[in-house]
């Protein structure tokens, strides 16, 4: 690898943006004149690096309200170092309010990102985003284009607040939530709540996915060292976005891509940050997509194994107990964090600001113990996530261990199936379904293709009864995902899902299951000959979606182990650029 400083930077003729602005055709006269038209002086863009600024926010995005004016911050970056930006609007993944599921868009906003960034005049891209799936669509998008880019995140909201608590967003929801049905606080309480629980534009201030999937960006080494935890409101992160408007126009000059960033080296760094954070498991689904587009195979197999090498570290929740993301931020952040780690990662590797991360952790150091544990202090002495194998999952599936009851981690019970989200809402009260703290709570339906979307529907609700009794956890079984700010015994992302004819098909309400995590095995207690008499009488659910965008989706989608991503955008293969003239 060459360093930095070593590399020739580029001339003005040999900038991609050159094919569209500096040749002498017609067509490059026409681009020339178009961009008089948009106001531009030839002195402000011909011969500098045009900078792509691909921006998700949007009017009802919460995560990103406030990113219409770090774009203004990272074009002031772009001016500054020689370049010249342009801000394209992008869609916008909003965790909070699109239905079914933002996961159902994530491929979406991957394609427009490829698509946008391959055929526009562009040599390098700054990506803004952080709610849930913006971060892996835009850089799987980002990925499959390989030029030099750097990703801002759009940082945590600040801490919630209700009389004399610190709320978690998400974390505190839920638990708030089930408070209510269990009659322990009122209608008066609840409105409060509303008010208190998200109080600043950012993304949630938990180790949700949100904050799980920017701190795998910076371990990954496509953001300016400590953005990842950077409070979306403090000052300091419109710095980090001109940061990143500086560091991309370096990029472009040196043909710095995004091919030499993401390696498997990078993969497996940012398996082992987000397995140390305690993060969330939607982590698993994107960084296996992420990487398949950056031509690196990574399996549920990597996450186990290094799950058993890394500890948890970062007490935050949900995993943790007590601290949040600007609790974090300031006792070091993720450089803190990896600086306790460094013979767990590949400290040889470029990163889009230093030679290697060797050189971008010098330094960095932890300022509260408390936040960011020491080795010999851990949250957990393994990573939080587990993989699960078994007849009921063959193909795997996956547990937040350390956001669940620990007497549950180890259970035999009998199930109890619902065929759809809408019917176990309807009926998780009912009585007569016999519902007690050893049940084993099954939801089918609920995977890429039957969702669809996968929604995070996997952190089933338990019934008021129980609840009332002071049950707060249960073994939760679904092909679902659920919220990285959730917690429990939930088994996720069982693969092949059960509108495929998955084994969670064939499940019937009293069946024996068994979930050993120590084991790493979730198994369901009936013999072969019994479940290939089901298998025969099994008959497929009808298809979602008869057109349009979901008719692509049920049709190119990969299953949860595979990373979820479209077959035809996941095949190898190589995009000529767009001839300019």
């Amino acid at each position: 690898m060459k360093r930095f400083d070593d590399q020739p930077r580029k001339r003005p003729e040999d900038l991609r943006s050159h094919q569209w602005y500096g040749t002498d055709g017609l067509r490059s006269f026409s681009h020339r004149a178009r961009t008089r038209q948009l106001g531009y002086l030839p002195e402000e863009h011909l011969g500098k690096p045009v900078v792509a600024i691909l921006n998700t926010w949007s009017d009802i995005n919460p995560c990103h309200v406030h990113l219409r004016e770090r774009a203004q911050a990272v074009k002031r970056g772009v001016w500054q170092a020689g370049g010249f930006p342009l801000e394209f609007p992008v869609s916008t993944l909003s965790e909070t309010f699109q239905k079914p599921t933002p996961m159902l868009y994530r491929n979406l906003l991957a394609m427009e990102t490829e698509e946008l960034l391959r055929s526009y005049p562009v040599d390098g891209a700054v990506l803004m985003g952080g709610c849930d799936k913006t971060t892996p669509a835009l850089l799987m998008g980002a990925a499959s284009v390989d030029l030099p880019t750097v990703f801002v995140p759009a940082g945590p909201m600040l801490p919630g607040h209700w009389r004399n608590e610190v709320l978690g967003s998400g974390t505190d929801m839920w638990k708030y939530w089930d408070d209510k049905r269990a009659g322990l606080i009122g209608d008066c309480e609840l409105a409060e709540l509303e008010s208190g629980l998200a109080r600043s534009p950012g993304h949630c201030m938990t180790m949700g996915t949100a904050s799980t999937l920017t701190a795998a960006a910076e371990a990954l080494g496509v953001t300016v060292p400590g953005a990842s935890s950077i409070p979306a409101v403090d000052s300091g992160h419109d710095r980090m976005a001109a940061a990143a408007g500086l560091r991309i126009v370096e990029l472009v000059h040196l043909d710095r891509r995004l091919s030499e960033i993401l390696t498997r080296d990078a993969f497996e760094d940012a398996v082992t940050t987000v397995l140390g954070l305690g993060g969330s498991t939607n982590a698993v689904i994107h960084l296996i997509a992420m990487a398949g587009r950056a031509g690196v195979t990574l399996t549920l197999d990597d996450f186990d194994r290094v799950a058993r090498t890394v500890p948890v570290l970062a007490d935050v929740r949900p995993g943790g107990q007590k601290y949040l993301m600007e609790d974090f931020h300031f006792a070091g952040g993720l450089p803190g964090f990896l600086s306790r780690i460094p013979d767990l990662l590949h400290l040889d590797r470029p990163t889009v600001s230093h030679d290697t991360l060797r050189e971008q952790l010098a330094g960095a150091r932890v300022h509260d113990d408390h936040v960011i544990r020491r080795r010999d202090d851990p949250v957990a002495a393994e990573g939080g996530v587990a993989v699960l194998r078994g007849n009921l999952c063959p193909d795997g599936a996956v547990i937040k261990h350390i956001a669940a009851e620990p007497h549950l981690l180890k259970h035999t019970g009998p199930a109890v199936v619902f065929d759809d989200y809408r019917t176990m809402q309807r009926t998780i009260n009912d009585p007569g379904l016999g519902i007690t703290a050893d049940t084993v709570l099954v939801l089918r339906g609920s995977g890429p293709k039957g969702g669809p979307g996968m929604p995070e529907y996997g952190m089933l609700p338990i019934p008021d009864h129980l609840l009332k009794q002071g049950v707060r956890d249960m073994v939760r079984i679904s092909d679902a995902r659920m919220s990285g700010t959730s917690y429990g015994t939930c088994v996720l992302h069982v693969a092949p899902e059960s509108h495929v004819g998955g084994p969670l098909a064939l499940v019937r309400t009293g069946d024996s299951i068994t979930l050993d995590v120590e084991a790493r095995i979730l198994r369901l207690d009936v013999d072969d000959e019994e479940l290939e008499r089901r298998r025969a009488q099994w008959t497929p659910p009808p298809v979602r979606y008869e057109r349009g965008y979901g008719a692509l989706y049920n049709e190119q989608i990969t299953q949860a182990d595979t990373g979820c991503d479209f077959e035809f955008l996941a095949r190898a293969g190589k995009v000529a650029d767009p001839y300019a003239g």
